[in-house]
């Protein structure tokens, strides 16, 4: 049954009877049929907003919706609605859609927001193919800052395909019947009549600050430049997790320390301050059971890109020589030419860089005017220098996609970090016998000869005298 605060409205259908123009209500309405009908996947992509559906739970999608409200019915029809029910509780959503090149705009979800509020609605959902680092971190700046009480998320279409992608891959949907409809959701998303993409270029304002810092200025404070590149920074770093979790099959995501997570808006700051200040665009990405997290640093200055893992040397090799070799076994078949290793020293030494092919036909040169000290850590990474097309705001976002993965498949997916060895137990000691009180009591009695030194081991000294 229709809810009666809606005067118009559709159940959400798998062959909408709509306009071929009207690519939309299409998609929406295919997203909500499988959403309510594929419990799997109304998990999944819900979970990151905090509701949880359990196998109780009711969904309902309703498109072609019209709500009581005169002031509201001609002006702003949202595309859909979905209402979770888990026995008492319900959780009621708007749902905003675009497609292809059409972008959200902020007028129109405020708008939305006061439906939602004027209807005892709990929030409102976006979907277009801008991308939002969490569904919570809407891709909208004004949304953000809004004082509104109605909370606003946020799926990219490609987090909706990635997400049907992994559950199909993985075997993950119980249900042979449901399996089969993601998979057709699937398919569907992937015909390029939906009009679902990637981020696939950088703005205007890239070509821009690349200019500016090349001819040696300074980036403001207030840059609207800055401003820019940031948030496109943003949107093609959470592209770039949903290429590699469709590659590895395996759920990818952003690191972010839990004041980022909690404050995107800090997130922002923070990064446009080590932009200012170092002309670096800086993502990390935790991949599920890899040796480390993939770190990614676009440097403006450099003109280059550079992907890598940072690992702890094995604390059970006494060289710097013998830890390098432990790196350089890792690493197998082709690697690229720019493949670069930084090691770390303890205290204030600096840091030592040297090419893989220099250490890898020599690995003495690691300890060239470092002897004495021990590496603590190495930083495995592809430098790619990108030259003039680091600038170009189609082509960095293509090279970038390519040397991510390139680093990953080459070298990442195959380190592995040092771990210490279990504890073994000791040869004297093999037996229960040999740790009973009796004979801990006969080790400390036993005489025992003075070392090197001429002291004698303060276990064995007999303090009752």
């Amino acid at each position: 049954m229709r809810p009666d605060y809606l005067i118009q409205g559709e159940r959400a259908r798998l062959f909408p009877v709509l306009s071929t123009t009207s690519k939309e209500g299409r998609s929406t309405s295919i997203l909500l049929a499988c959403l309510s009908q594929i419990d799997e996947f109304a998990r999944e992509l819900l979970k990151p907003i905090g509701i949880s559906v359990g196998k109780r739970a009711v969904i309902e999608c309703w498109t072609e919706i019209v709500f009581r409200s005169e002031k509201n019915a001609g002006k702003d029809r949202p595309d859909g609605l979905i209402i979770v029910r888990n026995g008492k509780n319900e959780w009621r959503c708007l749902v905003e859609s675009k497609v292809g090149t059409t972008e959200l705009s902020a007028e129109q979800i405020d708008r939305y927001r006061a439906i939602a509020r004027d209807h005892g609605l709990d929030c409102v959902l976006t979907i277009s193919n801008q991308f939002a680092t969490r569904s919570e971190h809407h891709p909208l700046e004004a949304v953000r800052k809004t004082r509104s009480k109605i909370p606003v998320y946020h799926w990219s279409w490609m987090f909706v395909l990635t997400s049907a992608d992994l559950l199909v891959k993985t075997d993950a949907i119980g249900d042979h019947d449901q399996h089969l409809l993601l998979e057709e959701l699937r398919r569907f998303l992937t015909h390029e009549s939906t009009g679902v993409k990637g981020f696939d270029r950088m703005p205007s304002e890239w070509t821009e600050l690349n200019k500016h810092i090349s001819a040696g200025g300074k980036i403001p404070a207030k840059s609207e430049m800055a401003h820019a590149v940031v948030n496109a920074w943003h949107q093609e770093t959470k592209d770039i997790s949903l290429i590699l979790s469709r590659q590895t099959e395996a759920a990818v995501s952003e690191r972010l320390s839990r004041k980022h997570a909690a404050d995107p808006a800090l997130r922002f700051k923070d990064d446009m301050q080590a932009l200012k200040d170092n002309c670096h665009l800086l993502a990390t990405l935790d991949i599920p059971n890899a040796a480390a997290p993939l770190e990614i640093v676009a440097d403006i200055t450099r003109r280059t890109v550079d992907v890598g893992m940072t690992i702890s040397a094995p604390r059970d090799r006494q060289s710097s020589k013998a830890r390098l070799n432990w790196l350089l076994r890792q690493v197998k078949g082709d690697v690229p030419e720019d493949l670069q290793i930084r090691c770390n020293w303890p205290g204030r030494s600096e840091a030592t860089q040297f090419a893989f092919s220099i250490l890898q036909d020599d690995p003495s040169f690691i300890e060239a005017d470092k002897k004495g000290l021990q590496v603590s850590s190495f930083h495995i990474f592809i430098a790619r220098r990108l030259s003039a097309r680091f600038t170009q705001q189609q082509n960095f976002i293509n090279d970038l996609e390519t040397v991510v993965p390139e680093f990953y498949r080459t070298i990442g997916q195959h380190l592995v970090p040092w771990r210490q060895k279990a504890p073994q137990i000791k040869r004297e000691r093999s037996e229960t016998d040999d740790v009973s009180v009796q004979a801990l009591e006969d080790e400390r009695a036993a005489p025992v000869e003075p070392d090197a030194s001429g002291r004698v081991p303060y276990s064995n000294h007999d303090f009752s005298r």
